[in-house]
C-alpha cells in the first residue's frame, strides 16, 4: 500500500474479531513508532504492549471510553525523565502523537484495523492507566490503541474542510464549524 492510500483509508474501527495479532505484526507496528519524529530527537516514549485478557478485560471495565474487544492495546507513554524539563516540557505530547499516527498507518498498510483512545490530560484516566499497567509517577500514559482484525470494514474519508483553511494569515471573521456530526455509541 502506498503511503497517501494508508492516509486516506484509515478509519478508526471499534469491533474486532477474535483473531490475534501476530508477533510479527507487532513488531511493525512498534518499529513504526519509533520512527516518528520527536523534539530535538529527545525519544521521550515508552510502549505498553497489552495482549493479555485479563489485563484488556481490567482496562474495559474501569474505563468507559475503552470497551472495544480488540485482542492488543499498546499503551503510548511519555517517560518526564527523557522529556524536556524546560517551557518545551510539554512537546513530548506530540512526540507520542505522531508515534500513535504512524501505529495507526502501518496498521492500516498490513491490513489491521485501529482505534486510538486518548488518555492524557484527564486526571481520572491517566491514574485508572497508571495503576493498571503499573507506571511509574513519571511516565505519563498519552493514549491507547487498540489493533485487531476489523469485525466490519468502513470506507476512507477525507474531510478536507477549504473553510478551516487559510493562507498567508489568519481571518478571525471566517466561519468554519462544518464537520462530520459526533456518532453516538462510540462511549
Amino acid at each position: 500500500m502506498e503511503t497517501l492510500e494508508a492516509i486516506f483509508n484509515r478509519r478508526s474501527i471499534r469491533n474486532y474479531t477474535e483473531e490475534e495479532v501476530t508477533d510479527s505484526e507487532i513488531n511493525i507496528l512498534l518499529k513504526a513508532a519509533f520512527s516518528a519524529p520527536t523534539a530535538a530527537n529527545t525519544q521521550p516514549w515508552e510502549f505498553v504492549v497489552i495482549s493479555e485478557k485479563e489485563i484488556l478485560g481490567k482496562i474495559r471495565d474501569k474505563l468507559l471510553f475503552a470497551r472495544y474487544n480488540a485482542p492488543l492495546g499498546i499503551v503510548v507513554c511519555g517517560n518526564m525523565k527523557y522529556a524536556f524539563k524546560s517551557q518545551d516540557k510539554d512537546l513530548w505530547i506530540c512526540d507520542c502523537s505522531a508515534a500513535i499516527q504512524n501505529m495507526l498507518l502501518a496498521a492500516t498498510d498490513i491490513g489491521l484495523a485501529s482505534v486510538w483512545i486518548g488518555i492524557y490530560p484527564i486526571k481520572s484516566k491517566i491514574e485508572t492507566i497508571q495503576k493498571l499497567i503499573d507506571l511509574p509517577e513519571h511516565v505519563k500514559p498519552l493514549g491507547m490503541v487498540y489493533f485487531g482484525h476489523g469485525a466490519y470494514q468502513e470506507a476512507g474519508r477525507c474531510r478536507y474542510n477549504e473553510k478551516a483553511v487559510y493562507w498567508q494569515k489568519y481571518d478571525p471573521d471566517r466561519k468554519h464549524r462544518t464537520k462530520d456530526k459526533p456518532v453516538k455509541g462510540h462511549y
